[in-house]
């Protein structure tokens, strides 16, 4: 009879061991960055966000000659109020949006931070106020 060997090419328990160690490692020094930048994303898309209120809203005073009330609230960029002269919209292009973060942008007029109002997102933690990332984010 020949002697048959056996061709063991596959790799060994250490070896796997060894870059699934590499990998955590690399995990664990790439992904804090990674997050740090999925947060800086998130501000810059609210604050661009609001920019765009603003400007709709600017553009709904000048056609109607004041801005929306709180009741009438950013809906008013797309459906007119009723009895509302000069309204000449819709002022945004698509609906409405929520903020990054899942909630609806809050609208008050007058506003607390401005004479005529304030449009704001409530930020990461998804209440009024915060410091760091949890800030809110608005016009002001």
């Amino acid at each position: 009879m020949k002697n048959m060997r056996k061709n063991n090419s596959g790799f060994t328990l250490l070896e796997l061991l060894i870059v699934v160690v590499i990998i955590g490692l690399l995990a664990g020094i790439v992904g804090p960055k990674l997050f740090k930048n999925i947060n800086k994303s998130e501000v810059t898309t609210a604050k661009a966000q609001v920019d765009t209120f603003v400007k709709a809203l600017d553009n709904f005073r000048i056609d109607t000659g004041r801005y929306p009330t709180t009741e009438e609230g950013l809906s008013a960029l797309l459906n007119s109020p009723s009895n509302l002269q000069g309204w000449n919209g819709p002022y945004l292009k698509k609906n409405v949006p929520t903020d990054p973060w899942g909630t609806q942008y809050q609208y008050a007029a007058p506003g607390q931070h401005n004479d005529d109002y304030d449009v704001f997102s409530f930020g990461k933690d998804k209440k009024l106020g915060g410091e760091n990332d949890n800030t809110d984010i608005g016009n002001w």
